[in-house]
């Protein structure tokens, strides 16, 4: 496509240079640029992408775009490559990406779901819906990104780089993909990685703390405001009318047609008479005009929420309400309240529950229907929000009967200190608690001391393979975990019986 093609509705911009030449591919990686791409430079929490602009050119950059205010002129080997001057690059490179792909958000139905909770599961119920319809459902989030029942690969963040995920579309458009369902994360919408995409419909699930830090936002104000850009861009909304901050988003962005769902507050979509019970939820809601009983197999008044927002949404794609009760009733999501089948028959759900609300919803919901004790397993992510770490261990103190604090992605920083900082929360609660670094340990201690009647829930890493130490990923799935520590104490336990009969 030629450069000046892939620059249309980007304003601001100044060009030094043939803008009538063929780019073969767009990126702000310098890693990544072959012969005839436009390097985009952008400024990093951790580089800036100007430092490798030589290098780039060097590799077969064509065009490099800087952002406003950079000399290019301390730039080396300039002959022949065209500059263009960005006021803000990383808009750029998205309407850039965007234009390269012949806008593809264009050529099937957007629906975007934020909010700090509920975002994986909300999107899985809505393409679960819309492929029970027989629709060509393509997903991107949290998990994975899927078209259809086929993977196309797993997540390493929860909304792609605009560059990647315009490519995303255009392959989804190539597959004749029909609705495409998507998180939007905060991150991306004040990082500009979903500009150019047309939304047709968004969902705002819920606000709480989370996501406040050097590397993500530097206060509530700013990650709200990073939430509320999606309504800027969608004509239809629909929000939670029971979380006080999302209720102010229909004030704020009068030009979408938002509709609202809830509970406990007036709205547009009720829900009422609630059954919760450790294997489901159901409760009424009026669609076409009639009372429904509704029921989905994940457990937990959220998902209450979770299924009103897929309904919203799907209802207003034209979804027979027959088919909405079928596919609610069918989806399952990987990491979320989800069980793990185990040979000592031990109720063991894995949960995604990283910050203050989410683990305080996880823990209530299976506090209501256990007969026996709660042991809660969790601890916090590194170079994210620290503020949350002592509110968790409080509120796990005062619900769990028992908590075992652990590691949780570290990252660069030291887990013992990252503990530390949860059991200074747990120390204000008369909650019983031990604190295990090593989670593999730490799962084996809850194994070890629960009864059938118990549940271990193991907060945090919910879908998540890996943990991340430092700035590598190594394996661990909590489902494999689980599995092999009870191997291990069924062979411990095994050889301690044997030894007995021998003496």
């Amino acid at each position: 496509m030629e450069l000046k093609s892939i620059l249309r509705k980007i304003e601001g911009l100044k060009a030094k240079g043939n803008l009538d030449i063929e780019i073969s591919n767009i990126t702000s990686d310098s890693r990544e640029v072959i012969d005839g791409s436009l390097f985009v430079a952008i400024k990093g929490f951790e580089t800036d992408g100007h430092k490798y602009i030589e290098k780039a050119i060097a590799s077969g950059a064509k065009a490099v775009m800087i952002e406003e205010g950079f000399d290019y002129k301390t730039v080396k080997e300039l002959e022949g490559v065209t500059i263009i001057s960005a006021p803000d690059t990383r808009y750029a490179l998205a309407i850039c990406s965007s234009n390269f792909y012949d806008n593809p958000s264009e050529k099937f139905k957007l629906i975007g779901v934020t909010g700090t909770k509920g975002k994986t599961t909300t999107t899985y119920m809505i393409k679960s819906i819309l492929e029970k319809q027989g629709k060509k459902v393509g997903l991107i989030g949290t998990i994975a990104t899927y078209i259809g029942d086929k993977k196309i690969e797993d997540s390493d963040r929860t909304t792609p780089e605009s560059t990647k995920l315009q490519q995303i579309f255009a392959m989804m458009v190539k597959e004749e993909v029909e609705v495409v369902v998507m998180e939007v994360s905060s991150q991306s919408l004040k990082l500009n990685r979903v500009a150019g995409c047309n939304f047709d419909i968004g969902v705002f699930t819920n606000f709480s703390e989370d996501h406040i830090s050097p590397k993500e936002h530097p206060n509530m104000e700013d990650y709200f405001n990073s939430k509320v850009k999606l309504f800027e861009m969608c004509k239809i909304g629909f929000i939670n009318a029971d979380d006080f901050h999302v209720a102010k988003v229909k004030k704020l962005v009068p030009d979408c047609a938002i509709s609202t769902y809830g509970i406990d507050n007036f709205c547009d979509v009720l829900a009422k008479d609630i059954t919760i019970t450790n294997s489901y939820v159901d409760f009424k809601v009026k669609m076409e005009g009639k009372n429904e009983r509704v029921k989905t197999c994940i457990p937990g008044r959220f998902s209450v929420y979770n299924a009103l927002a897929a309904i919203c949404v799907t209802t207003k794609l034209g979804v027979p309400k027959e088919i909405i009760k079928e596919a609610l009733v069918e989806v399952r999501v990987p990491g979320r309240s989800e069980l793990v089948e185990n040979k000592r028959d031990l109720v063991i759900m894995i949960d995604y529950a990283h910050s203050p609300e989410s683990l305080d919803n996880i823990l209530r919901a299976v506090k209501s229907y256990t007969p026996g004790k709660v042991i809660s397993v969790f601890g916090c992510g590194g170079d994210r929000d620290s503020g949350k770490r002592p509110l968790m261990g409080e509120i796990s103190g005062k619900i769990a009967d028992f908590t075992i604090i652990t590691s949780d992605n570290p990252r660069t920083e030291s887990p013992e200190a990252i503990v530390k900082e949860i059991e200074a929360g747990i120390k204000k609660t008369k909650g019983k608690y031990t604190c295990i670094v090593d989670r593999i340990e730490a799962i084996k201690y809850a194994i070890s001391m629960a009864k059938k009647s118990d549940i271990i829930v193991l907060a945090g890493k919910g879908h998540e393979p890996y943990q991340e130490i430092g700035h590598e990923k190594y394996p661990f799935d909590e489902r494999i975990i689980v599995r092999e520590i009870i191997e291990e104490l069924e062979k411990e336990e095994k050889n301690t019986e044997q030894n007995k009969r021998k003496k």
